[in-house]
């Protein structure tokens, strides 16, 4: 297995598991926290993509596709354009309603994207140092592994919240 398999197996798995995630609920069961300081389904899909959106736009050198492709206007939420959910406060991650459909397809167009760019790379590509504010710098292999990291933990958190969803 070569350096783009790994990545696109490693980010496709969470493809694969998005749809069922939503699949059915109402835009309240989605909204649903277990708890007024938990995360909700909705909040949880909506910051891994935004994760994934913006630390692969950075590294592949693009625009993200909450921006060019008009999803931040679908959503039409209340924040800054550029805002992805990390340290939001519990009254922020409150105002993240979406739709079933609105969020799998926000997710399908960021995995189509990363996608398509971990096809260009090739082994030598991960030592390149991406982000020089941390010590050691980041270099885009690190950066790549912990947006995998990133979008798993957040995707088996939506999932547990909704196994509780469904028992309530």
């Amino acid at each position: 297995m070569n350096v783009n398999d790994l990545l696109a197996d490693s980010l496709g798995r969470v493809r694969e598991r998005m749809p069922d995630v939503v699949a059915g609920l109402s835009d309240d069961d989605l909204a649903w926290r277990p708890d007024p300081g938990a995360n909700s389904i909705a909040w949880l899909v909506w910051h891994l993509s935004r994760i994934e959106d913006d630390h692969v736009a950075a590294v592949a050198g693009s625009e993200q596709v909450w921006v060019a492709d008009g999803w931040a206007e679908r959503f039409d939420l209340p924040f800054d354009v550029h805002e992805h959910g990390y340290a939001m406060s519990v009254a922020d991650v409150g105002r993240v309603r979406a739709g079933a459909g609105l969020l799998a397809g926000y997710y399908e167009a960021v995995a189509a994207r990363s996608e398509a760019y971990v096809a260009t790379l090739g082994p030598g590509d991960l030592d390149r140092v991406v982000d020089e504010a941390w010590d050691p710098p980041v270099t885009l292999g690190v950066r790549l592994v912990s947006v995998v990291n990133e979008v798993n933990a957040h995707l088996g958190q939506a999932q547990y919240v909704r196994g509780l969803l469904e028992r309530r």
